[in-house]
């Protein structure tokens, strides 16, 4: 008799993830905006330490068609699927699900048996998830316990709302639209959920047509780009309450909820601030039975010469940190953010989720600083 056995690299809890052996490879994305030249592809990078490749390109994998600007993905299958509510014991961690920004292409990447020498093995076209789904711009992956989500940022004419849309975890067919009562939700960009406490949580950037020619001035000063986060029931698909942050705060961008099922808090990373300039982290609780949000981080914007900063900065004589992600470590003990404003990389403590301690920074180069790598000192990254 066959048993069904979990994929062994699917992990109960985070505890039991830590004392995995570390991964010894790492895909990252490649980026090529305009049509010339190779088009985007994933690149697999060396991070076993000792190796004799190690920190280097050892393997890509082109996409057969250009100008998909690939941004976040995942796979096809992760802890999730080892739900109590909804088990699928039986999938396997051996693809990466690719989405474009402004192609709308979803790309399928087979790792398993060639983890060096990726293989794009099949594609959702445009017009196909755009028809089943009603959205375009898919933008962030994660594996759930009944399926794969894709969140996107529009819908087929490139404006709101955005939304998520489902696919089926062992055909790769879109099944349709996720939600069945939105509410006041529009913009979209991350999500991620608390299965225990069957709750998603959603963040807003900007539609498709907001953001396809990078941050639009006009919209940015007049507070037009997201400042909310949503809160969802889960199981029932449906909106329960918007958390403003304030006009004020622009994109609000990465959710990185805690990885201990038994608490239900998260953190949330805002790019700027039209007050000052600055960045910021926001905790999201529940408390007395309905979610909250408070700021528990604020990076300030650092001065800087009319003469070395963008049209769009000369006024302010400051470079903001321009937060655009954030990761929790699996134990939930360190925050880190990438500031690429500043060209700062930060640690912070987040023990007691309400009191971040600052422990760490590295400089990584920014929009004024220039900062060499350590292997070519005498030249300065760009």
């Amino acid at each position: 008799m066959t048993f069904w056995q979990p994929d062994p690299t699917f992990y109960p809890s985070p505890a039991m993830a830590m004392q995995a052996p570390p991964e010894k490879l790492a895909y990252v994305a490649m980026l090529n905006p305009g049509t010339n030249g190779p088009p985007d592809g994933i690149g697999v990078v060396d991070v076993e330490p000792g190796s004799a490749t190690y920190g280097k390109l050892v393997g890509r994998v082109d996409m057969p068609e250009p100008a998909n600007e690939l941004h976040h993905f995942g796979w096809n299958a992760c802890s999730a699927c080892l739900c109590p509510y909804a088990p699928h014991p039986h999938v396997e961690r051996r693809y990466l699900i690719v989405p474009g920004i402004s192609s709308s292409r979803i790309y399928f990447i087979h790792t398993k048996s060639r983890a060096r020498r990726p293989e794009s093995v099949k594609l959702i076209p445009p017009e196909t998830g755009i028809k089943r789904s009603g959205y375009s711009s898919p933008h962030s992956v994660h594996c759930g316990p009944d399926g794969i989500y894709l969140r996107s940022l529009g819908s087929a004419s490139g404006d709101g709302p955005g939304g998520i849309f489902i696919m089926d975890p062992e055909s790769f067919e879109v099944l349709g639209k996720w939600e069945i009562d939105r509410g006041p939700q529009n913009l979209a960009y991350d999500f991620w959920w608390h299965l225990g406490h069957d709750t998603m949580i959603t963040s807003e950037w900007g539609t498709p047509n907001m953001v396809r020619d990078g941050v639009n001035p006009d919209i940015l000063l007049k507070g037009g780009y997201g400042h909310q986060m949503h809160i969802w029931d889960f199981r029932r698909r449906c909106h329960l309450q918007a958390l403003d942050l304030g006009a004020e705060q622009q994109m609000v961008l990465e959710l990185r909820p805690a990885h201990d099922p038994t608490r239900a808090y998260g953190f949330a990373g805002v790019v700027v601030s039209l007050k000052d300039l600055s960045s910021s982290v926001w905790l999201w609780h529940r408390l007395e039975g309905s979610w909250r949000v408070q700021k528990v981080i604020e990076i300030p914007a650092q001065p800087a010469p009319e003469e070395k900063l963008p049209a769009l900065l000369k006024g302010f004589k400051a470079v903001p940190p321009l937060l655009t992600d954030i990761n929790l470590s699996l134990d939930d003990r360190f925050l880190y953010l990438s500031c690429w404003g500043t060209g700062e990389f930060q640690q912070y403590d987040v023990s007691d989720p309400f009191h971040p301690k600052q422990t760490g920074s590295v400089d990584i180069g920014g929009i004024v600083r220039r900062v060499a790598h350590t292997k070519n000192p005498q030249k300065p990254l760009k």
